[in-house]
């Protein structure tokens, strides 16, 4: 008797097993077939099902002549297709001491930035990678002129700058000179911002973006504290980051990107 009152325990249990886990079945299967809202935001799948087709973006390299050759790297816009398209906005990418145009191609920036319907150039600076170094380029109004240089070669105009560390020597001087020739600036922790007065920086009317890792008390304090004397800018900073944030975290630092890029007008 008692053996018989077990198993129909026993039945009863999985049977009521067996209808929650049919109940619960539907909302457990959607929720696993739903991107994050990262990952949403970073437009690399559909909000909704079906997915979109995966779409490869091809990065080209080039040359540029003169003194010193330049070498770059170039993604161009495409949409969910894979079609080309007209860039909403040209994005220009320089780099650290530690790091050149190549950067940018691994970490997925340049892709991501095709994928969004933004045209894409990232510059190896003179000494690094692929483009030789030159004694040209010892003053402000040298390698100024050598960014002018660039965006005019490729038919660049009014782009968005972005710079990291040592590659301030460069974009902290066109930015104080040619701000006009913006439509937005974003800065990760660069070099030569303690060299120019608070007038200076209220000046400059460019959208700004400031990026520094929490753990970065040198480059990264030292250019937020000046930064911020711009009038229009925004700050990004990554919490367990430190100088080169954008390799650390680099799903903040894009979803961040995009975001900033998609409120210029």
């Amino acid at each position: 008797m008692n053996f018989l009152r077990n198993r129909l325990v026993v039945l009863g249990l999985v049977l009521l097993a067996t209808v929650l886990l049919y109940l619960l079945l539907p909302s457990i299967r959607q929720g696993s077939m739903e991107p994050s809202l990262e990952v949403q935001r970073m437009g690399l799948v559909a909000a909704s099902p079906p997915p979109p087709p995966t779409v490869n973006v091809s990065v080209r390299t080039g040359q540029l002549p003169g003194d010193p050759p330049l070498f770059f790297r170039e993604a161009l816009p495409i949409d969910g297709a894979g079609r080309q398209i007209l860039p909403r906005l040209q994005v220009v990418l320089l780099h650290g001491q530690a790091f050149t145009s190549k950067t940018w191609e691994e970490l997925g920036t340049l892709a991501l930035l095709a994928a969004n319907g933004y045209q894409a150039l990232a510059m190896d600076l003179p000494g690094f990678g692929n483009s030789p170094d030159s004694d040209a380029l010892k003053t402000d109004q040298n390698r100024v002129d050598l960014l002018q240089r660039f965006m005019e070669a490729l038919g660049v105009r009014t782009p968005v700058l972005l710079s990291p560390s040592m590659s301030g020597h460069y974009s902290i001087p066109f930015l104080m000179k040619h701000s006009a020739q913006l439509h937005g600036f974003i800065s990760i922790a660069p070099v030569g911002t303690r060299s120019y007065t608070p007038q200076q920086y209220q000046n400059v009317q460019t959208p700004t973006l400031i990026v520094f890792g929490a753990l970065d008390t040198n480059l990264g304090a030292q250019s937020h504290k000046n930064l911020i004397q711009l009038p229009h800018h925004s700050v990004l900073k990554l919490e367990g980051a430190r100088h080169a944030c954008y390799m650390d975290k680099p799903r903040e630092f894009h979803l961040a990107l995009i975001d900033f890029l998609s409120k210029l007008k």
